[in-house]
């Protein structure tokens, strides 16, 4: 099982930007395979996917809502996978999760299901 952290959850005013950060606690070789997700979830409202990211580093996909604002990326040599957050929203405001698909075979699809270990979250608020 994948151990995951989150980190760099802040509350900041709308247009600033934020980068969160997980800490993968598992071999290298290993975090390498899997592929990688970003998701939030707002009070009263679904766990909802953010971005992706492939094993090979190449990046997945990216919610409608947060495209040309938002990057994803990893870093194979610290364990850890980022979310560049720019020109943020109030409507960004969530817990933001970090989550990894262990499967010999993933799609690096936003769709929870799809992921079977995650971090306990990073709060992120928006203030307009």
């Amino acid at each position: 099982q994948v151990q995951l952290a989150e980190s760099g959850g802040n509350s900041v005013q709308a247009g600033g930007s934020l980068k969160l950060t997980c800490s993968v606690s598992q071999a290298i070789s290993t975090y390498s395979r899997y592929c990688m997700a970003w998701f939030r979830q707002a009070p009263g409202k679904e766990r909802e996917g953010v971005a992706s990211i492939y094993p090979s580093g190449h990046e997945g996909y990216y919610a409608d809502s947060v495209k040309g604002r938002f990057s994803i990326s990893r870093d194979r040599a610290k364990d850890t996978l980022y979310l560049q957050m720019n020109s943020l929203k109030p409507e960004d405001t969530a817990m933001y999760y970090c989550a990894a698909d262990r499967r010999r075979l993933c799609y690096a699809a936003l769709i929870p299901l799809n992921y079977q270990d995650w971090g306990q979250g990073t709060q992120v608020t928006v203030s307009s």
